[in-house]
């Protein structure tokens, strides 16, 4: 047993800064836990000359523009890689893992898209390879799935997974603050970038929803798998009628498997107010996993910033060093177990919320009804209103479950009335408002 662990650091912004701060803030714990000490060796940055105030004394590490300088010391055995991108990342931990080190990333973009890849590179040179951090920031949710989930069969995940995407939402849903209006706040507060395209549009999220599938269904979802969509055009009508008909509106990733087929996707949810997830609000996290024998369960917490991201990161390597310990490194991956079969439409079921401007006129509500009827898709509830225009009404539907085909079908029947003048709105439902 070596009498002090060396870690060599990839990057050291925000992440980078909180992992060096927690190893140094607890190096007490860290010897009992493991009986000896860790250090960061060497870190990876791109300019030398950068001031960088990283609440930590960082005297003892030596800084370095060269990935090589850190790769092949022989004295460092665990990389973490916090640098970010994913071309550049992806080579420098393929190095690693041939140099024989193990690796730990935060980096989400690239385990969603190369991870079996890595996988097979860290089982073949024995290494460790974890990536707790790049999920939810600092909620376990990856080890609770891998681990305590481990003799249980996960049916279904629903989470909150983005904190830029529900601080927003939050904002819109009480207090009525336009998505411009909302995204602005974010970004002064720092809860988002200065490009937000990858929060906004659902894409960090659905590679969030990529790697947790993977893991939980023991079968290989690849990012393509996942159908998005953002939160750019929701309309604060719909909010206001999500909260009249018992409902809040979240961003949501979801993903389902019976057994032999999969889906996942992320997409703005009308979620009950009684859901668990409809109280997790501003920048957290929270993920709600079914399981055949636990039931339900919910991870929450802060799903991003340095300091919970950093624990996540030391969690990981404090699991490595004791894997080195006990000489079990380079044996967590298993093959998935499935192979991928997606559903289709037709297997996918659910409630729906639509919002139609129709001709104020006698027997179009009928029409409608009936043209959803010969589909077998019936309503749950009702809310009829004049619009600005005093000649269309305002038909607000929450329908019954039913199949995605039928309710896509029913949407495009339903354009071809003519007294339809547009389909405003069409989002998922999940749970009762009176439940």
């Amino acid at each position: 047993m070596k009498d002090n662990v060396a870690v060599g650091l990839l990057g050291v912004g925000v992440v980078g800064s909180g992992v060096i701060n927690l190893i140094e803030k607890h190096q007490e714990k860290l010897a009992h836990q493991l009986g000896c000490g860790v250090h960061v060796k060497s870190a990876l940055v791109r300019n030398l000359d950068k001031q960088r105030d990283t609440g930590a004394d960082m005297n003892g590490t030596m800084l370095t523009t060269d990935p090589d300088a850190v790769l092949g010391d022989p004295e460092i055995d665990v990389v973490v890689e916090v640098m970010g991108g994913i071309d550049e990342a992806r080579e420098v931990i393929l190095k690693a893992f041939k140099a024989k080190k193990h690796v730990v990333t935060a980096n989400k973009d690239l385990v969603a898209l190369h991870g079996g890849e890595l996988h097979e590179a860290a089982e073949r040179n024995k290494c460790d390879f974890y990536y707790e951090a790049s999920v939810a920031g600092g909620i376990p949710i990856l080890r609770g799935i891998t681990d305590g989930f481990a003799s249980d069969h996960i049916e279904q995940l629903m989470g909150i997974v983005n904190g830029t995407t529900n601080y927003i939402m939050t904002k819109m849903n009480q207090e009525g603050l336009s998505y411009e209006a909302a995204l602005q706040e974010a970004q002064e507060r720092g809860f988002a970038e200065a490009d937000p395209a990858s929060d906004v549009e659902g894409l960090d999220a659905a590679r969030k929803m990529a790697i947790l599938a993977r893991l939980a269904f023991s079968t290989y979802i690849d990012l393509e798998d996942v159908e998005v969509t953002g939160i750019k055009d929701i309309d604060i009508v719909d909010l206001q009628y999500s909260d009249s008909l018992g409902f809040t509106m979240k961003l949501i990733g979801f993903a389902n498997f019976d057994g032999t087929q999969v889906e996942v996707n992320v997409q703005p949810v009308l979620i009950s107010k009684q859901h668990p997830l409809a109280d997790v609000k501003n920048e957290y996290n929270a993920v709600y996993v079914y399981g055949e024998a636990i039931g339900e369960a919910m991870f929450y917490g802060a799903g991003a910033g340095s300091m919970p991201t950093a624990s996540a990161v030391i969690s990981d390597v404090v699991t490595v060093i004791k894997n080195m310990h006990r000489g079990v490194t380079g044996g967590q991956f298993v093959e998935p177990r499935f192979k991928k079969r997606l559903k289709s439409d037709e297997q996918r079921f659910g409630e729906y919320y639509f919002r139609v401007h129709a001709t104020d006129e006698a027997g179009v509500f009928s029409r409608i009804s009936s043209l959803f009827n010969e589909l077998d898709i019936s309503f749950k509830q009702i809310l009829q209103n004049p619009s600005e225009d005093d000649d269309v009404a305002e038909i607000v539907v929450i329908t019954h479950r039913t199949s995605l085909h039928n309710m896509q079908k029913a949407l495009e029947e339903l354009k071809n009335l003519e007294q339809v003048k547009a389909i405003k709105s069409f989002y998922k439902v999940e749970g009762d408002a009176d439940a």
